[in-house]
């Protein structure tokens, strides 16, 4: 595997190809990317982006049993090279002899590897409404190998973990060790904020401003710890989401540092952020520069915006992602900042990934306001004009049932206010053409923990956590919600706080029961129950779905299936108890004369009256 860019070779090639007057240097080969690739690609077609000083005033030749080389692409920086090749059906594994004539003769051994994802069932195994999804930052899980935590020669070289803008130290071995905790939880797969490297020199710990598209953040582990990571999970009955960012890019990233060419990136007569009004996007009646704003504005000052535009760029994304799926055969996608892309780049990498693997998952990020914008952003069943977009994700992080969720233990209900929300909303699933793809999730590491958004009310906690792991959908956790962590997105940061043991220093475990408070315990132990029931119950992730006008506050919801599993869910988001009858329900509940409490086991023998306490959630088990 290459190593990490040296800053001073950056330095050198900057001044080679910015000071005037002064040639390129001799040629020769810094890096390749992809940095490897397979024969028996279903796409035969590969892109070499070749970077060396002054490599691109070099001829390439290539002499390999079925790979012809297409032609070359110089650009605008002439330290790059662009190389099309086709591999052949009948190419084999080996090294790939690729020879430059310049200023002098490179010549440079490319990999071709023999593919091992077709026929391996444990590798690329798509996640579905089936699994529960753990979301985990991981400088904030765990240190497992203190021997990462500072690297030199990177811009951030130390561990402050009295900052929360600061490296923690969390590593993939230290999640690795607690896989054993996550399965006890219920999990069932692991989703990581980007583990791309990071090298920028300030609040390099979350990882979406990646600076080597093709290389693992050595404070997290190896390229080869990854692909190890990944296997280890599968091993465990774990999945892995792997999380990406198709938007934007670091500020130091060598594609920054040493641009191909100038339109590699959105270029604005000064620096221009976007609007991030999502809207812009397929309005109608919006005019061109707020489209643009939106589009092609930069995230922030460290984020430049990729040109997806540009085919060069279009096709090095979607070749880095197809890499990635390859060499460690993981799961899933999730798309950070979906909406901010290219429309058209969307749908050819969409179309892309699911191309060359149809069992993959993906998930993008549709942070928007509206029920009808947010289905615009996967497959749904809109008639009429798109706008110049055809949506061909399979699903989207489902922020409007979060809002829903949230205002049902937040405020009182109204005619459509509070709890009546969760019913609105969910009667807009007419727009989705699968909504069982979307994931579902009370917060993440860019919102307040629910838990302090309830003010710390465990009844109503404990109540949002049942609709979690009940309503349709794949439910998703994020890190710390299971122990009652709390936080607020700002003005601190601390939604991101570290995990309670996961250092060697920290004065209580959170992973042990022993070291849990408990509240906390009662917590974990009523998400281990649902979240264990719902994996052994496939009504509750594949069962279809039948609600009822919420009434007096309660809202109740029933998950069956042609077998006659049924179950039974019963949410009174009001201040007081409330006695349901439950003869408006006779469609569903017709032939059912007892039922189970699931999180507590308690017997229910009369089915046609009940008394819920205020803001609690009933998750009953229908018997016959």
């Amino acid at each position: 595997m290459f190593r990490p860019f040296p800053l001073l070779l950056v330095l050198l090639l900057l001044l080679a190809t910015i000071v005037p007057g002064r040639a390129a240097a001799p040629a020769g080969i810094t890096r390749i990317d992809p940095t490897f690739w397979w024969v028996g690609m279903k796409n035969p077609k590969l892109q070499l982006l070749v970077y060396g000083p002054g490599i691109g005033g070099s001829t390439a030749s290539v002499k390999y049993p079925g790979v012809t080389l297409d032609g070359t692409q110089k650009l605008e920086n002439p330290n790059y090279l662009v190389l099309n090749l086709t591999i052949g059906a009948d190419a084999k594994p080996g090294k790939l002899p690729l020879e430059f004539a310049g200023a002098k003769k490179v010549k440079y051994q490319y990999e071709l590897r023999a593919r091992t994802t077709p026929g391996d069932k444990s590798k690329v195994q798509g996640v579905n409404s089936s699994d529960f999804i753990y979301l985990i930052m991981p400088d904030r899980f765990a240190n497992g190998d203190p021997k990462n935590d500072i690297v030199k020669g990177t811009f951030e070289p130390r561990i402050s973990r009295d900052s929360m803008f600061a490296r923690h130290g969390g590593d993939l071995k230290g999640i690795e060790n607690h896989f054993d905790y996550l399965k006890e939880l219920g999990v069932t797969t692991l989703w990581l904020n980007p583990v791309v490297e990071n090298n920028q020199p300030k609040a390099s710990y979350h990882g979406y401003a990646a600076t080597d598209w093709y290389k693992i953040d050595p404070r997290f582990g190896t390229n080869e710890d990854y692909v190890r990571f990944v296997q280890r999970a599968h091993q465990q009955g774990l999945k892995v989401v792997h999380d990406v960012v198709l938007n934007h890019m670091g500020s130091k990233n060598y594609l920054q540092l040493d641009p191909p060419a100038k339109d590699w990136v959105h270029q604005w007569e000064k620096f221009t952020r976007s609007n991030f009004r999502d809207a812009a996007f397929n309005d109608p009646y919006g005019s061109q520069a707020d489209k643009k704003q939106f589009e092609q504005g930069w995230f922030d000052g460290h984020m430049p915006d990729l040109n997806q535009s540009n085919p060069l760029v279009a096709n090095y994304l979607i070749q880095n992602f197809i890499w990635w799926i390859e060499y460690t055969g993981l799961d899933d996608y999730r798309i950070d900042t979906y909406a901010y892309s290219e429309p058209k780049f969307l749908q050819d990498w969409t179309k892309a990934m699911l191309t060359e693997y149809p069992q993959l998952n993906m998930f993008g990020e549709t942070w928007v306001q509206g029920i009808a914008q947010q289905a615009y952003f996967t497959v749904n069943n809109y008639q009429g004009p798109q706008v110049g977009f055809q949506a061909n994700l399979p699903g989207v992080t489902d922020f409007q049932l979060q809002y829903a969720i949230q205002e049902a233990l937040t405020k009182d209900a109204g005619w459509t206010e509070g709890i009546n929300r969760l019913y609105y909303t969910m009667q807009a699933d007419y727009l989705y053409q699968n909504p069982l793809k979307n994931v579902v999730f009370l917060d993440n590491h860019d919102i307040s923990r629910f838990y302090s958004v309830v003010n710390e009310d465990l009844n109503k906690y404990r109540m949002a956590l049942a609709w979690l792991l009940t309503t349709r959908g794949t439910p998703q956790l994020y890190y710390g919600a299971e122990i009652l962590m709390k936080g607020y997105a700002s003005p601190d940061g601390l939604v991101r706080s570290d995990f309670p043991g996961g250092w060697p220093t920290d004065k209580v475990n959170k992973f042990t029961r022993a070291g849990r408070t408990e509240p906390e315990n009662a917590t974990f132990n009523y998400i281990s129950k649902l979240a264990n029931y719902r994996k052994a119950h496939p009504v509750l992730h594949t069962g279809k779905y039948m609600h009822f006008i919420p009434d007096n506050g309660v809202y109740t919801y029933f998950r069956y299936d042609d077998a006659g599993n049924t179950v039974m869910v019963i949410m009174n988001g009001s201040k007081e108890a409330r006695t349901v009858d439950t003869s408006r329900f006779a469609e569903r509940m017709q032939g059912f004369t007892s039922a189970t409490e699931v999180a507590t086991g308690a017997a229910v023998s009369d089915l046609k009256s009940m008394q819920l306490p205020a803001y609690t959630a009933w998750v009953l088990e229908l018997k016959r």
